[in-house]
C-alpha cells in the first residue's frame, strides 16, 4: 500500500506559502506517496494542485456535508460532516503529517499528530509552539523548504518511508 502524507495548512494562506505547499505535493506524488489534505483551498488545493500535476494521488478529508466547494485537483473526496472533528479523521489517516503555514485548524492537527505519536510531524514554516519559559516543545520538525519538509517525513528507516 502507497505510504500517505498528510499535508495540513491554512484555507486563507500567502503566496508563499502556496507556493511552498505547491512543491511539497509534487515532491510527495513524484516519491509515490497518496496526499491527504482537507480538501480546501489556500494550503490544500495548492498540495493538491501539486499533487495532481506530477500525476499523484490526493484524497480530500472534507469538513462538511459535500455542498461546499472542493478543490478541483481531488483524486477522491471522503465527505465527513464533522467540521473541524474531521481534523482527527486527516491525521490517524496519514503515515506523516506536514503542516505548511499556520491557522487554528493547523495548529490542532500538529497536536493531533504529536499526541498520536508514532510518524513523522514537520512543520514548514508556521507554528513553532514554545513551553512557558521559552523552550521549544518537542514533537514536530522544523524545516525551512519543502525539500526538508518531504525528506523529514518520508525519513529513511520510518514506517512512512
Amino acid at each position: 500500500m502507497a505510504v500517505q502524507v498528510a499535508v495540513c495548512g491554512p484555507a486563507e494562506c500567502t503566496d508563499d506559502e502556496a507556493r511552498q505547499a505547491r512543491r511539497v505535493g509534487e515532491l510527495l506524488a513524484e516519491r509515490g506517496a497518496v496526499v491527504l489534505c482537507g480538501g480546501g483551498s489556500g494550503v490544500m488545493a495548492a498540495a493538491a494542485a501539486g499533487a495532481r500535476s506530477r500525476a499523484g494521488t490526493v484524497v480530500g478529508i472534507r469538513p462538511g456535508d459535500g455542498s461546499e466547494a472542493a478543490s478541483p485537483d481531488l483524486s477522491v473526496t471522503v465527505v465527513t460532516n464533522m467540521g473541524q472533528a474531521r481534523n482527527a479523521v486527516l491525521v490517524w489517516s496519514a503515515d506523516a503529517v506536514i503542516s505548511v503555514g499556520g491557522s487554528w485548524g493547523t495548529l490542532s492537527e500538529i497536536a493531533l499528530a504529536v499526541r498520536r505519536g508514532g510518524i513523522p510531524v514537520v512543520s514548514l514554516g508556521g507554528w513553532r509552539v514554545v513551553a512557558a519559559d521559552g523552550t521549544p516543545v518537542p514533537g514536530a520538525d522544523r524545516v525551512e523548504t519543502a525539500e526538508q519538509a518531504v525528506e523529514a517525513a518520508l525519513r529513511p528507516g520510518h514506517p512512512a518511508a
